[in-house]
């Protein structure tokens, strides 16, 4: 079974304009407008989540609107539009444009079928929006950088490692506290992540973490070693790409970086240097 991950790359190598650029800043502008609009008139928002069997009523609106569902926090809920922003910006640097739509597309694709099988299989009808998908996102990006430092409440200190548990304890809370199948739905957007973060990705992270996570030495001794034996000339250090896989995508060296390390042309400006 081909690992669904070097098919997104393959995919995103091929179509590289795909996606909406900066499509997490749509999303949270929308996210707040609706958050406003819902405080002066919260019948408007019963009109924005998912419901499978009001869109077989043809409310087919819902399909998309579930996606910018505000969170109902009050005033904290703008600050979680920010962590919403700044973590889907954060992975679209990282990933690139095409990857991260793909990311939110098929965490919209996996709810969705979600809510349809619960209502036609179970005949129930469960109104979803898309919390717990955003959420999601703090676990891919602790997953690329654990040890990277962010402040909570913009003061409190917290590496990501910490704030991916934290939040790994509210989709167990989740689970736990709810009926069911609404306690299905924090599984649901996991499973995008695990699709992310599946078979060679996860053989990846080390490379995407922290420095303080790797043995830069051993790892230029290992690209050294696999050259010599012929398996590719170059390999991007952030994405795994060789030119033995993708002929046609140029390969350079990093001159900031301590070592001996290649990156491709999506990566060669946008990976954290090596240092020694």
């Amino acid at each position: 079974m081909k690992d669904p991950m070097r098919l997104i790359d393959r995919f995103c190598y091929k179509h590289p304009n795909f996606g909406i650029p900066n499509l997490m800043r749509y999303l949270t502008i929308a996210n707040v407008v609706f958050w406003i609009l819902g405080t002066a008139n919260s019948v408007l928002l019963s009109y924005l989540r998912f419901d499978a069997g009001l869109i077989m009523q043809g409310q087919i609106w819902r399909l998309i609107t579930f996606m910018v569902y505000p969170p109902s926090m009050g005033l904290l809920a703008f600050l979680v539009f920010y962590f919403y922003y700044w973590m889907g910006t954060a992975l679209e640097q990282v990933w690139g444009t095409a990857q991260f739509n793909i990311y939110l597309l098929i965490g919209w694709a996996l709810t969705v079928i979600y809510g349809f099988l619960v209502y036609f299989i179970g005949g129930l009808r469960i109104s979803i929006d898309a919390q717990y998908l955003y959420l999601s996102m703090f676990f891919s990006y602790a997953a690329l950088f654990p040890d990277q430092t962010v402040l909570l409440f913009f003061f409190i200190p917290i590496k990501m490692k910490y704030m991916a548990i934290i939040d790994a304890v509210y989709f167990l809370a989740a689970v736990i506290t709810n009926p069911f199948p609404v306690n299905l739905l924090p599984v649901v957007a996991l499973l995008n992540f695990f699709i992310f973060f599946s078979g060679t990705l996860l053989q990846r992270i080390p490379k995407k973490a922290s420095q303080s996570t790797i043995n830069f030495r051993k790892a230029s001794q290992k690209i050294r070693r696999e050259e010599r034996e012929k398996l590719y000339h170059h390999k991007c250090a952030v994405c795994g790409r060789t030119d033995t896989d993708y002929p046609g995508l140029e390969f350079r060296y990093c001159s900031r970086c301590a070592g001996y390390h290649c990156f491709c042309s999506d990566h060669i400006n946008n990976h954290i240097h090596f240092t020694e």
